[in-house]
């Protein structure tokens, strides 16, 4: 399960993520850099989000949601 966002973890993001379903698949490579710029932009509204632990801070993972691409206006 997801974490929610936590201010405190958000704080040490050193590095992102964003998982592609198989079905976004066919998007092209720019529209894709725009999404996951505007998604990690505002991590408190992604429907899925992680944050992963490592040596020096957390990596915060975005998966794409059908729901995040119609609240961007994408979808």
């Amino acid at each position: 399960m997801p974490n929610a966002f936590d201010p405190y973890r958000e704080a040490l993001v050193v590095e992102t993520n964003t998982i592609w379903p198989e079905e976004y698949e066919g998007l092209d490579d720019r529209d894709r850099a725009v999404i996951e710029s505007r998604l990690h932009a505002d991590p408190k509204a992604c429907a899925e989000m992680d944050y992963v632990r490592m040596h020096t801070g957390f990596c915060r993972e975005v998966k794409v949601t059908t729901a995040d691409l119609q609240r961007l206006g994408v979808a």
